[in-house]
């Protein structure tokens, strides 16, 4: 069993789906970011940089528990652990982790931070807005470049997807219209369909 904390964010989402995507049991622990709870002396134990999401596998490496933070760690973790969305193929497992750093080092924190001028800062910051939202849309423009040359961003459907995913769903708190991307909606839109993806993105409930 997986015990999984998190929060309705992309970061969350990245694990939620993974998990149903492996068809793994898992328990949703709620963290309300919202709220602080991410700074309860409870959770800092688990996760001491206080973000979610955070794990504890308790049938871990050698049937012994463990505790993970930072969402790509878990996803590389959940991957090879279970031996799916992760090949074994150097070229390929490259190219996966290539992408997955892409969000981690660029879509993540850029995405996030257009967002968050756009949409929550308490005052208007045109150079904050500017700088973000221009950047936001060169990694638009480079994941649509990427995807009309294949229909997934390592090859075939990987962790790379999953993690770029539910950054891309919020593309409307990004100031972005998909159509100006089409490689990007059309990838956006089949990857959509997964059940799996549907389950993932609405934890927690």
């Amino acid at each position: 069993m997986i015990d999984l904390y998190t929060w309705s964010t992309p970061n969350g989402r990245k694990i939620s789906i993974m998990l149903e995507e492996l068809g793994l049991p898992y328990r949703v622990h709620a963290v309300d970011i919202t709220q602080g709870e991410e700074f309860t002396p409870e959770f800092l134990a688990i996760n001491p940089n206080a973000k979610i999401p955070a794990i504890i596998d308790h049938d871990g490496p050698e049937g012994k528990p463990i505790t993970l933070f930072e969402s790509g760690a878990i996803l590389i973790y959940l991957a090879e652990k279970n031996g799916r969305y992760l090949a074994s193929d150097p070229r390929t497992r490259y190219l996966t982790l290539q992408w997955l750093m892409f969000q981690m080092g660029g879509v993540g924190p850029m995405f996030g931070q257009a967002h968050h001028f756009l949409k929550f800062a308490p005052q208007a910051v045109p150079y904050a807005i500017e700088r973000f939202t221009t950047e936001t849309r060169r990694l638009y423009g480079v994941l649509d470049q990427r995807l009309s040359e294949a229909p997934y961003l390592a090859g075939a459907y990987s962790i790379a997807d999953i993690a770029n995913y539910p950054w891309v769903a919020r593309y409307e708190w990004h100031g972005v219209n998909l159509a100006d991307f089409p490689h990007v909606k059309a990838w956006f839109e089949r990857i959509s369909l997964r059940p799996a993806v549907v389950k993932g993105m609405a934890v927690p409930a």
